[in-house]
């Protein structure tokens, strides 16, 4: 995996929401953004995922200030 995207996806997924906030910041596309809002968002809902997995996007979410 690409070291800066390892790294954006540590910071998305790190429960801190100065750090999620900043990550997201980072993006100068919309669409990327939207795209990352909308992962975080199957994360948070779709089974198949880790518990700590979703319990980070639904802290992501919550950070951006935006429901599950």
């Amino acid at each position: 995996m690409d070291q800066w995207l390892e790294k954006f996806w540590g910071e998305v997924l790190s429960r801190d929401p100065q750090r999620i906030l900043a990550a997201m910041d980072s993006l100068e596309d919309d669409q990327e953004r939207e795209a990352i809002i909308a992962h975080l968002r199957r994360m948070a809902t779709e089974e198949g995922w880790a518990e700590p997995q979703r319990i980070s996007a639904e802290s992501a979410l919550t950070a951006l200030g935006i429901d599950s």
